[in-house]
């Protein structure tokens, strides 16, 4: 029976986890009632609160009920109670509210759990006020064993609309983002396109050609000495040509040479 209820109680605790985003440690916050009962039944709370939830926990005390406690003049309870965290709920001691007053203005803000607490109470009014608030486990003693209550109907209602959403429209979804009551993010208008003359397309543009590089020989090489030098040393690629002044001399003199036999 016990691994039963472990796994429900694991099962549950998923469910908040997952649809209204409790993280660890948990905080834990506990009235009055639950720390005279454990101390009077020498059972060890925060060892009972781990053990149930299966995870570390934070216990948190506020400073109402630890006013009740200080009523009840019991030194070792007050003792047990000091060693919790202490949580501001904004009353001052002298005007102290009642342990109901007071949890239900702490874990109610605008009508959601907006800290993520988890509330151990023996009283059955807080237990009941409470189960109106989607998202709040609730924790009591049923004799020396530590229970937890189901989902309430709000819970699992909201749970459920929450898994529809996600169904339906994406995880990505702001409504569906897991927390009770997120309003949706305004879309951003799209970036509008730029209108006007656009520049001309780069590969159909002609390249710029690069400048002649300036060398410090150029002008030691301009002198005419050293041209002609460079101009003698280089071989000359043209064919050379006969002149025509030479092509005369050339014909003149086979013209006066006689053809015939010369006579005495």
């Amino acid at each position: 029976m016990r691994q039963k209820r472990a796994k429900s109680y694991r099962k549950q605790m998923l469910v908040y986890h997952h649809n209204f985003k409790f993280r660890e440690p948990y905080q834990v916050l506990v009235d009055d009632q639950i720390v005279c009962d454990t101390h009077k039944a020498s059972f060890d709370l925060v060892k009972g609160l781990q053990r149930t939830l299966q995870a570390e926990v934070k216990p948190m005390i506020t400073q109402c009920c630890i006013q009740a406690i200080y009523d009840t003049k019991n030194q070792e309870v007050i003792d047990l109670a000091k060693t919790f965290e202490r949580r501001r709920c904004n009353h001052p001691p002298k005007e102290a509210k009642s342990p109901l007053e007071c949890l239900t203005s702490v874990v109610c803000i605008d009508g959601v759990n907006k800290h993520r607490y988890v509330v151990a109470s023996q009283d059955p009014k807080i237990r009941s006020t409470l189960r109106k608030v989607p998202g709040v486990p609730m924790i009591f003693m049923n004799r020396s064993v530590m229970v937890m209550e189901p989902l309430s109907r709000t819970s699992e209602k909201l749970s459920s609309d929450q898994e529809r959403r996600k169904l339906y429209k994406g995880l990505n979804d702001p409504l569906a983002s897991g927390t009770p009551g997120a309003a949706p993010q305004e879309k951003q208008p799209p970036n509008k396109k730029r209108k006007g003359p656009k520049g001309a397309n780069p590969l159909s543009v002609k390249k710029r050609k690069a400048p002649p590089l300036s060398h410090p020989t150029v002008a030691q090489s301009s002198s005419p000495a050293n041209s002609s030098q460079e101009k003698s040393d280089v071989p000359s690629s043209r064919r050379k040509r006969s002149h025509k002044s030479s092509h005369k001399s050339k014909v003149e003199d086979s013209s006066n040479i006689p053809s015939g036999p010369v006579s005495d």
